[in-house]
């Protein structure tokens, strides 16, 4: 219920809470200057043992990470406050972007971290069930400056009762939903409803599904729930780190600062295209060949490309070997080759295998011709090495086992039309196969990923030198450990009448794990490098566009199964998509996952959700459109125009918005050619594919040649629906040719 108060009291609460939140302010400064301090201090030390080095370095990451946190808060840092009912609690309990504790009074919070449990009523509480909270007050502010606030009272004795306005902190809400758009994605920390905040602060564990329409702020839920989860569940996800996936790179420029304003910058954010390492797979092919590449049965068409090139002689290989010749017949290696597969050792570790086993029936030949009753072992061995070591034996062990690369296998499938066909088989037919060959792009493109990060898994690393080495630095690490565990003994603390030594609470071997563990680099910097590496947590943004192929990349990094999948099956573009959950998660968790829907539309006025709900009713006439919370007075408008005529609908849109930003979204074939006409006009003027506008958000929005997008894909009424939702103000369409039933209510 809405407080109201007179100028006189407004004025003189405004005063008490400037002063409060410049305290909180002088507070941040003086721990980034004590960090910074420790930091340069820390920079200072050179030298000394290894111990002391490693620990410079984690001091060095320590410190570096918190002036990043401090410094990420500066704006909004405090943005709610919660007055308890007397028997409640006796203290007003300021929320804000991280906590600070007054360490002179015993660290009594000065401002309590919203992720933590007692902040948990500012997003919940409500009249009907207020938590204790008399009343609720959000905090309005510009750089350092409190230049206004919005009080509820939910305590339904208090006399200063208002109206009831029915959502949590509706009047921030909806100051925060007319903000013009920047062109990057605000948090929405201050403003959490209900229905989100249940999402964001889930269990860790376990897979779930957030379903929910355009508008409902799901990419903002994801968001806030990496950063939850990290705030508590530190320790484990520090380690192992938590990845956020997203459907472009646009879009995570779009998303990019929303993390680090909430005191995260630890988090690895990634598209498809960017979780192979050393790549970052931008190019471009037809949506018809992406989705052949996105299918299943690609898996099973790799693993016979990697067969394909295991090779057996055709009947006899010929090798010259110090004037005379050794042969290799189909049988020998043909036995050899089976034995490396049954190994079942990906390609490359399994070749050690078959060129032993080669090695070894031409080591017989050649003593034979030398005369083998004469040789011993050695001599034996000696042969041996020499043919390992011959180039004329290791070019024929190439052409029958060779060391491979995903790169290189990927590359020569699509150049080759028969390898493609002998691997492809009946598995793929053969207008599919033509689509591979014809769709190559000198760049690697997002779908290749997944191919790519299949073939590594079949392929594999012989890495038997590495694991020599590594066993080796190990028994080094060990060594040194037991020295500085030593040196510890000696130092022995007497602890409740018994001596308490280092060996009893930590060994050697503990102790040197611990050293391994310890790395300048972040958790999120290793794993990018690393395609190996396996995550705590993963959050995927607009889901349901993702293919067969990426969800077993996905899974791959995932194997705890802990994830949260945000999207809406109803805006599926990819023709490889989600047509329902179930379909593409009961192959790794069965029906072992949960739903969580959101339901509410905060981006969307209801006029343009309207005509987007006519749409969506012809897409599936079960599903439901969110409800929007408000109303803008401006109806959607239409126009039949030519593109010529673009520059100035597009103008007259960016002078309505008045600073905002105004997106034109076209279909992929008309792209070239309205980006030659706005491409330079404004920089608040976007010209996109309704692809690239997923998860995105604009002032204004010119959809053009809407019967083009919809024939433009298998799933074009989807397309539509996303372009009709990205408008937080105004819409517009544009058509050029055939009209489109569902548009037809724009008259």
């Amino acid at each position: 219920m809405l407080l109201s108060v007179s100028s006189d009291d407004f004025t003189a609460e405004l005063a008490r809470e400037q002063a409060y939140v410049t305290t909180l302010y002088a507070k941040l400064d003086a721990e980034r200057l004590e960090a910074q301090r420790r930091l340069d201090e820390t920079l200072r030390r050179t030298g000394g043992t290894p111990q002391a080095r490693t620990e410079r370095d984690v001091a060095t990451t320590l410190y570096t990470d918190r002036l990043a946190q401090l410094g990420s808060v500066e704006q909004g840092l405090a943005f709610g406050r919660l007055d308890f009912v007397p028997e409640s609690a006796e203290e007003t309990t300021y929320i804000g972007r991280l906590g600070l504790f007054d360490e002179d009074a015993d660290y009594q919070p000065l401002l309590v971290d919203w992720r933590a449990p007692v902040a948990r009523p500012f997003y919940l509480a409500t009249a009907a069930s207020p938590e204790g909270v008399r009343r609720r007050r959000h905090l309005r502010s510009l750089s350092r400056k409190v230049t206004g606030f919005d009080d509820e009272i939910l305590d339904l004795t208090a006399a200063d009762q208002g109206q009831d306005l029915g959502l949590a902190g509706e009047a921030a809400l909806l100051a925060a939903l007319e903000q013009r758009r920047t062109g990057e994605m605000s948090d929405i920390v201050a403003t959490i409803q209900a229905e989100q905040d249940r999402i964001i602060r889930a269990p860790l564990g376990g897979v779930m599904v957030v379903q929910g329409g355009p508008g409902t702020g799901k990419t903002a839920v994801a968001l806030h729930r990496a950063a939850y989860l990290l705030y508590t569940h530190r320790q484990q996800l520090t380690t192992r780190g938590v990845l956020v996936v997203g459907p472009n790179s646009t879009f995570l420029r779009y998303i990019g600062q929303v993390l680090p304003s909430l005191g995260e910058t630890g988090v690895l954010l990634a598209t498809i295209g960017q979780l192979y390492p050393g790549l970052d797979a931008d190019g471009a092919e037809p949506r018809e060949a992406a989705e052949v590449k996105g299918r299943l049965v690609m898996a099973e068409v790799l693993a016979n490309a990697v067969r394909d090139r295991q090779r057996v002689p055709e009947p006899v290989c010929e090798i010259e070997y110090e004037h005379d010749v050794l042969r290799l017949d189909r049988k020998t290696c043909t036995d050899a080759r089976t034995r490396a597969r049954r190994s079942r050792r990906p390609h490359n570790p399994a070749r050690r295998l078959f060129v032993s086993d080669v090695l070894d029936a031409l080591t017989r030949q050649a003593a034979r011709k030398l005369g083998e009753d004469l040789l011993d072992g050695q001599d034996l061995a000696d042969i041996r090495a020499e043919l390992a070591a011959d180039e004329n034996v290791a070019a024929a062990l190439d052409s029958l086992w060779p060391v491979l690369s995903p790169e290189g296998v990927l590359d020569d499938l699509f150049a080759d039309r028969e390898r493609l066909s002998r691997a492809a088989g009946k598995l793929l037919p053969s207008s599919d196969q033509a689509l591979l060959e014809s769709g190559r792009d000198a760049r690697w493109t997002p779908a290749d990923v997944p191919l790519l990060d299949e073939l590594a898994e079949l392929i594999g690393v012989d890495d038997t030198e590495a694991r020599v080495e590594r066993k080796r630095r190990e028994r080094e690490d060990r060594a040194y450990a037991e020295g500085v565990l030593d040196i510890l003994e000696q130092d022995e603390e007497i602890i409740d009448e018994e001596l308490l030594r280092v060996s009893d609470v930590l060994d050697a071997e503990l102790f040197a794990e611990r050293q391994q563990e310890r790395s300048e680099l972040t958790a999120a910097q290793r794993a990018a490098q690393d395609r190996t590496w396996t995550f705590g947590h993963v959050i995927v943004d607009e889901a349901q566009e993702l293919s067969a192929m990426d969800w077993r990349l996905l899974m791959r990094r995932t194997p705890n199964r802990s994830m949260t999948l945000v999207g809406d099956v109803a805006q599926t573009g990819a023709a490889g998509g989600a047509r329902s959950w179930g379909e593409v998660l009961s192959p790794y968790v069965e029906d072992r996952w949960r739903l969580e829907e959101l339901t509410v539309n905060y981006r969307t006025p209801a006029e343009i959700m309207a005509v987007a709900a006519r749409v969506l009713a012809e897409i599936s006439p079960s599903l439901s459109a969110p409800s929007s919370v408000r109303e803008t007075g401006v109806p959607p408008w239409s126009v039949r125009a030519p593109v010529s005529e673009l520059p100035g609908l597009a103008a007259r849109e960016l002078s309505e918005v008045d600073g905002g930003t105004v997106a034109v979204l076209v279909p992929p074939t008309r792209l070239d050619e309205v980006s030659a006409l706005l491409g330079s006009y404004d920089e608040r003027l976007s010209v996109l594919t309704v692809e690239r506008s997923k998860g995105l958000e604009f002032d204004s929005v010119v959809l053009v040649a809407p019967d083009e997008v919809v024939a433009g894909s298998p799933r074009g009424l989807n397309d539509l629906y996303v372009a009709l939702t990205r408008a937080t103000r105004r819409l517009g369409v544009v058509s050029t040719g055939d009209e489109v039933p569902a548009l037809s209510v724009l008259g």
